[in-house]
């Protein structure tokens, strides 16, 4: 009897394998793509984007009792003999409780604080001039502000005007303003949003130290709906030596990024309603893409455990930075280092800090009921 072939078969299963997870995962994708095309774009973001350059990071030192010559000194800089003037520039919306931090934090080193309002959103939804209603709020800086009312464009009917359009164009307003308020040659303007908060002790290097880069972006701590969810660190704001090309942006502008140099806090609202304003007012409202975002149950809800609103997931360049910044944000105990206006009055804002998540409803002079909602729609 002949013996039989010992010779060794290829396997198929490896194959076969392969094909059942390409039915599955195209078919996934297509449907996706039909139901819900940004979680797909968000998950496969890996594969079609690359981050941006990396920063060059700064050092950042401070502490009490430590003589400005001796910090200047330690970034590699040196003490002038006499402070710059600084310029703090925003473009407002509705974050009051968050621009009453802001100035009380910075007004020993600003010297003036430039701030633009419109009577619409970046969407062109008409809203009321927030600040302008609540100005007696903040007396004790008035000799400092320098406000300008933009006029807005109301978008009309079902049209949807492009959001971006009026946040350049309310930039670009913020230039002449800046003559206006009298910026010269060489004194420091800070190009930020209300909820972006630079330390004070940022600005007291930059008001007191020679050598100082002419641009810098600030890293700041990144925080969403109050300072009991941290988040990953992020560098939007930025600092100029004014100059005669100076320009206010928004975007990156230098390598350059100083290290731990503030407190950004989206999405940091007392009232429901504040919530619901923004999600229909801001440059991405497209994000809302369901009627029952606008819920005020379900916000609050997602508020105390730390989730996205938009039901987004995290925006990343690696499939490994996508896993683990998915699911609800854990929440941090710590009110170390946090703004010390913030800790003074502890009291009065007590839904920033770690254990005050349940928000107000209801008690906003400043928005319509919840009723009206409809018109901030972007369906």
């Amino acid at each position: 009897m002949a013996p039989r072939s010992l010779r060794h078969t290829p396997r198929r299963t490896p194959r076969k394998f392969f094909y059942l997870l390409l039915l599955i995962f195209v078919p996934a994708c297509i449907f996706g793509l039909f139901t819900d095309y940004r979680k797909v774009t968000y998950i496969l973001r890996p594969l079609w984007d690359t981050p941006p350059a990396p920063f060059t990071w700064l050092p950042h030192y401070y502490a009490e009792n430590v003589s400005m010559d001796h910090l200047c000194r330690l970034h590699g800089w040196s003490v002038r003999a006499t402070p710059r003037r600084i310029f703090d520039a925003i473009i407002f919306s509705n974050e009051i409780d968050l621009l009453d931090i802001r100035w009380h934090e910075l007004y020993p080193y600003v010297t003036k604080f430039v701030i633009i309002e419109a009577n619409t959103t970046f969407t062109g939804i008409p809203k009321p001039l927030y600040f302008a209603s609540n100005r007696n709020r903040f007396a004790f800086a008035e000799e400092k502000i320098v406000h300008y009312v933009f006029p807005g464009t109301t978008r009309s009917g079902d049209s949807h005007a492009d959001p971006f359009k009026f946040e350049r164009m309310q930039r670009a307003a913020m230039d002449d303003l800046l003559r206006r308020a009298g910026i010269s040659n060489g004194d420091v303007l800070i190009m930020a949003d209300t909820d972006e908060i630079p330390r004070p002790q940022t600005l007291k290097l930059l008001q007191w130290c020679d050598g100082i880069p002419s641009k810098l972006h600030f890293e700041m701590k990144h925080y969403l709906y109050s300072f009991e969810f941290p988040m990953d660190s992020i560098w939007k704001t930025a600092s100029n030596i004014y100059g005669p090309n100076t320009r206010y942006m928004h975007s990156r502008q230098t390598d350059d990024l100083l290290s731990d140099a503030g407190w950004h806090c989206s999405f940091c609202f007392r009232h429901i309603e504040d919530f619901v304003f923004k999600m229909g007012a801001y440059s991405h409202a497209e994000r809302v893409r369901r009627r029952d975002f606008l819920d005020y149950r379900r916000i609050q809800r997602l508020i105390c455990q730390g989730d996205d609103l938009f039901d987004m997931l995290p925006e990343e360049f690696t499939f490994k930075d996508l896993i683990r910044k998915m699911g609800s944000i854990p929440k941090s105990a710590s009110a170390i280092t946090l703004p010390a206006y913030l800790i003074k009055n502890a009291d009065k804002f007590r839904y920033l800090l770690p254990g005050g998540c349940i928000r107000e409803t209801g008690s906003s002079s400043n928005f319509p009921k919840e009723s009206s909602y409809s018109d901030l729609s972007v369906f």
